[in-house]
């Protein structure tokens, strides 16, 4: 079932939980996020972010989501991920996004607010929900910082609680992403997070549900205490694609271990990788549950 990103938000409000949001940079992903949704009861959010378009393209990216969250049991949304470009974002919800995440963070706040507000007129004209960013984790999705750091090295900016709910009543947005903390890329260290920011963004935002970006490296522990707080979307890719290639460089060093002149096809990789990205959606998408019950029984 193809659902909004406004409604799973707003599932997620409803059962103190946080709804996990994987990217869409492979067909492996992909795949592995429908089937760990439909076998956990749990909703899941498929992204695809506007700086992956070299490696799969919007074209061909949105008929295969849209068209296998139609077919599936589970509550799947198809949401634009790091859009900082409007047309993008037009592309995106023509093809049947129900979902964008506008970037406006790296500009000044006026503009921020003005080009949201745009993409909230925009969303509006397809039922789609609107995510947008009050704030920086340092380094631009996509980057050259993919490497991250910590939160000072990287440059983040906590979010302004006092300027959060002047923002969502501005700019019209459904979801706001909020910086506490957390960096995009590798975390260097043990991330520290500020939860007295995020419950201090909460009241002043009458309950509109909180995104965490740049989850990687946070323990299940620190998830439990933001999703608390008020965190209803966690994007996780870094950790991953991580874990996924690993993976798969472990596969053809023992195969070429075993046998010096063995050939490691391509096709070789993809059920590891796979393989690799149903067990780690399937760990993020429990621990996000908080607790809660899964809410599609089969």
């Amino acid at each position: 079932m193809l659902v909004s990103l406004r409604d799973v938000c707003s599932i997620a409000e409803q059962n103190n939980m946080a709804i996990a949001a994987v990217n869409s940079a492979s067909l492996e992903a992909i795949r592995a996020a429908v089937e760990v949704a439909e076998e956990t009861g749990y909703p899941i959010i498929i992204q695809h972010a506007e700086g992956h378009e070299d490696l799969i393209p919007l074209k061909y990216v949105a008929p295969i989501v849209t068209s296998l969250a139609e077919r599936s049991s589970a509550q799947i949304c198809i949401n634009l991920d790091h859009c900082e470009h409007l047309a993008y974002a037009q592309r995106a919800l023509d093809e049947g996004f129900t979902g964008v995440m506008f970037d406006g963070s790296y500009l000044p706040y006026e503009q921020n607010v003005e080009y949201s507000y745009r993409a909230h007129q925009m969303c509006q004209e397809y039922g789609a929900g609107l995510e947008c960013e009050l704030g920086s984790m340092g380094s631009r999705e996509g980057g050259e910082s993919d490497e991250g750091g910590t939160a000072a090295e990287a440059g983040a900016v906590y979010t302004d609680p006092d300027q959060a709910g002047e923002f969502i009543r501005d700019t019209g947005l459904d979801i706001l992403a909020c910086s506490f903390g957390t960096v995009h890329g590798i975390y260097k260290g043990e991330p520290h997070l500020n939860y007295e920011v995020l419950r201090e963004i909460r009241k002043r935002v009458h309950n509109v549900p909180l995104v965490m970006h740049g989850g990687s490296g946070v323990s299940d522990e620190d998830y439990h205490k933001a999703i608390d707080a008020g965190i209803r979307k966690v994007n996780y890719y870094t950790y991953g694609v991580k874990y996924a290639g690993e993976a798969a460089c472990k596969m053809a060093d023992e195969k070429r271990a075993a046998k010096p002149d063995s050939i490691v096809y391509w096709h070789d990789f993809t059920p590891v990788a796979y393989e690799s990205f149903r067990n780690t959606f399937e760990h993020i998408v429990k621990v996000f549950a908080n607790g809660s019950k899964p809410l599609n029984v089969h």
